[in-house]
């Protein structure tokens, strides 16, 4: 199968700031999650994708096409950036007709595709507020909808879940599957694991500038559990709780932290120990406040994977 997106040795600097270095790799078809924590480099890869950037050295080819100043390879993509720079004083049916517009669509249609991709992202009953009013999600929404509104071939998604409450993640998530099942191809960029998790199994792991891992996802869940979790518990009293999992061989530590009633474990057995909680918390009846994994995040996992 022909890769969809390549590059070869790309490399962007900004001054003695290294974005990206030397990357080389090819994206197929489907859903490819592109992962790293918080200034690996995601958004620099995707301007350089996109054309936003020009690389200092290296190409990067879409459909075997250079990026820079194609203006026809343009209109088969579609952006959504992490963060957005609205005309705040338009209205968000303002704002998408005027982006449709710059596709020379015609009226008629470019009435048509603003009416279809506002009405999926469900923000027609608010078309006629300036965007100065909408809300975060509201916002996060209009931005995906000027990505899909010329129904474009390749989506290019910066963080498109930031922003959004649980309902609306989910219904994102299903409809980028659904332009999967179309046949489009996507690139989700997320530093949230479990976001990346439920869309595709194709993943691509970035760290300072560099691709780190590409690849299954399992093997980054495998990873995870390779190593310790820590398991972090607020509850009603956590000394009883400790001295039932003190004794258990999967439970390697138990520490009291300085917040009120939390007990924090580390177990190399995560499905165990989850599997033994309810009935211990049953038994003793100990009341859960809250139940958090702090290193069960993808900082964690490279963190463990570069040996910090």
């Amino acid at each position: 199968m022909n890769p969809v997106i390549q590059t070869d040795k790309l490399s962007k600097w900004y001054g003695n700031v290294l974005g990206l270095s030397d990357v080389s790799i090819k994206i197929e078809a489907g859903i490819t999650g592109l992962l790293g924590p918080n200034g690996a480099g995601k958004s620099t890869f995707m301007k350089l994708m996109t054309g936003q950037l020009k690389p200092n050295i290296g190409k990067v080819l879409i459909q075997g096409e250079k990026v820079r100043n194609n203006s026809k390879l343009f209109s088969r993509m579609g952006y959504c950036p992490e963060y957005d720079v609205f005309y705040d004083e338009l209205t968000g049916w303002q704002f998408i007709t005027g982006m449709l517009k710059l596709y020379h669509f015609s009226s008629p249609d470019v009435e048509k595709k603003a009416r279809k991709a506002m009405e999926i992202v469900e923000l027609m009953q608010d078309k006629d507020r300036v965007i100065r009013s909408y809300s975060r999600g509201m916002r996060q929404r209009l931005k995906f909808a000027q990505a899909i509104a010329h129904e474009p071939e390749i989506l290019l998604l910066d963080e498109p879940l930031n922003g959004l409450d649980p309902l609306g993640r989910r219904k994102l998530i299903q409809l980028i599957k659904t332009y999967r099942d179309e046949g489009k191809s996507i690139i989700v960029s997320s530093h949230v694991l479990p976001e990346i998790e439920v869309l595709t199994n194709k993943i691509v792991l970035i760290h300072q500038g560099k691709i780190f891992a590409q690849g299954d996802i399992h093997y980054i869940r495998d990873l995870i559990e390779n190593h310790p979790h820590m398991i972090s518990i607020i509850c009603s009293n956590r000394r009883k709780l400790a001295s039932k999992f003190i004794k258990e061989e999967y439970v390697l530590k138990v520490e009291f932290g300085k917040v009120k009633n939390r007990v924090t474990i580390e177990t190399n057995d995560r499905d165990k120990f989850f599997s033994s909680l309810p009935s211990i918390l049953m038994n003793n009846d100990i009341e859960v406040e809250e139940i958090t994994s702090p290193d069960d995040n993808l900082q964690a996992v490279f963190d463990y994977i570069i040996g910090k």
